[in-house]
């Protein structure tokens, strides 16, 4: 869902005017006049706050606001939605135009409306209106971009594996601890082939979607947005392209056929879903809509570790930026926290967006939760804690991610379908993505 709002995104980035020149991005110039745009004749500011998703999300996100405004009498919310695949069309049209919401919701393509200067400086309003205690440093730092804080995250996700339990038992292999590694992970995936016999695998081949865990667990990453360059060089990636090769030579990878026939995270064709791939690199958030079309039993373990341990941290799904242009930044503030630490919100809005970003709330959802729910939040609790004696940078996504990813897929396929050799597919990949990074940048 993601990668197609990245897509959408670029699209409309081509043609995106930048409609804030002039303002100081906090928005504490037009906060003090209180007669502006945006205020009803009763007095009410009125904030709008866009997001996107269905008729689900758009219930329990306007239920949500309705209790906000009635703990804010004097704040008018004004709600509007789209589905995902108009919502940044629409979006970037009312930046170039200077009609854009108070308030928004943005996904991982955060780093390119921040590189556009389109975001609201929050940094001003933290420790009045908005309170940051007990929230996760990592969804924290994940929101200051260019040294700002631009975004609150609004859930919170944590990649780990899902492991099909019935083919493990099925084999007659146990499922493996928490300390595993690659190797340990080759070789699992190998036995688990080996025992289940023709047609069914240990692994999908995550090539794509573990790179960033991959880099991070050597000290590198794909994007280091501080010095505003990649974070990796050719030799960095090598490695991980050829571990994928000699684990799928040995039989224990899911055939590049069927990776491409049944992609892991679709939900209609995952062989996990139909008990013939045992094990694949999942977001949190993903385990309840898998579970729920399998009696197989599903569990989320952590990532093998590597030389730095899982590089796994808490991931942003979603989260809010104000508009640089807003006249009401107090306001937006006063929201954005009730978003984030409100119990009855949370109870309402539950993990549609990701589990809470907070402890409190994660803890409130966690009481009422079914089996399913509480291998989330018993996971994503883990990883939390991990961070705090294992931290890993957050992750971000380099400039022209779409174009990156789009390359990426090719690559992978290219060595699996034996096109090119891994050496000659890696070096190709490498040069490309140094021409997407520096055409977007």
């Amino acid at each position: 869902m993601f990668k197609r709002f990245m897509i959408g995104m670029i699209t409309s980035l081509l043609l995106f005017v930048t409609a804030c020149s002039g303002t100081d991005h906090t928005g504490a110039n037009d906060a003090s006049n209180g007669t502006d745009n945006g205020t009803t004749e009763g007095g009410q500011v009125e904030l709008r706050i866009m997001w996107w998703g269905d008729q689900k999300r758009a219930d329990i996100t306007n239920e949500a606001l309705k209790i906000f405004q009635a703990k804010h009498p004097d704040i008018k919310i004004v709600g509007e939605f789209a589905p995902s695949s108009g919502y940044f069309d629409k979006l970037n049209t009312q930046l170039a135009s200077g009609t854009a919401p108070d308030i928004f919701f943005l996904g991982g393509n955060v780093v390119d409306y921040a590189k556009k200067d389109v975001l609201l400086n929050l940094d001003p309003y933290v420790g009045n209106e908005l309170n940051l205690d007990g929230m996760d440093e990592t969804m924290i730092e994940y929101g200051r971009l260019d040294g700002k804080l631009q975004h609150i995250s609004a859930g919170a996700n944590a990649r780990g594996i899902v492991v099909n339990q019935a083919l493990f038992e099925k084999a007659g292999v146990p499922l493996p601890t928490s300390d595993w590694d690659w190797a340990d992970y080759a070789a699992i995936s190998k036995e688990l082939s080996d025992k289940l016999g023709d047609g069914f695998y240990g692994t999908y081949n995550f090539t794509v979607d573990g790179m960033d865990i991959f880099l991070k667990q050597r000290g590198k990453q794909l994007y280091d947005m501080k010095n505003g360059t990649l974070g990796f060089a050719k030799e960095d990636i090598l490695e991980w392209f050829q571990y994928w090769e000699k684990t799928s030579a040995s039989g224990g990878v899911v055939t590049p056929e069927l990776q491409v026939s049944n992609p892991h995270d679709d939900t209609s064709k995952s062989l996990l879903i139909t008990g013939k791939a045992a094990m694949t690199l999942l977001p949190s958030n993903q385990l309840a809509a898998f579970q729920s079309l399998t009696e197989d039993p599903l569990v989320l373990l952590p990532v093998p570790r590597g030389p730095k341990g899982t590089g796994v941290v808490f991931e942003s799904s979603q989260g809010l930026s104000g508009y640089a242009n807003t006249k009401h930044p107090k306001e937006v503030a006063t929201l954005m926290n009730f978003w984030i630490h409100d119990p009855e919100a949370a109870k309402i809005l539950g993990n549609d967006r990701g589990v809470p970003v907070t402890e409190a709330n994660r803890n409130l959802l966690q009481e009422g939760a079914g089996p399913v729910e509480e291998i989330v939040y018993n996971y994503t609790s883990l990883v939390s804690e991990a961070t705090k004696t294992e931290p890993f940078d957050v992750s971000y996504n380099p400039p022209g991610f779409a174009e990156f990813s789009k390359l990426a897929q090719t690559t992978n396929q290219e060595i699996g379908f034996g096109r090119k050799s891994v050496e000659q597919a890696v070096s190709d990949f490498y040069n490309g993505t140094v021409r997407i990074f520096e055409s977007n940048r």
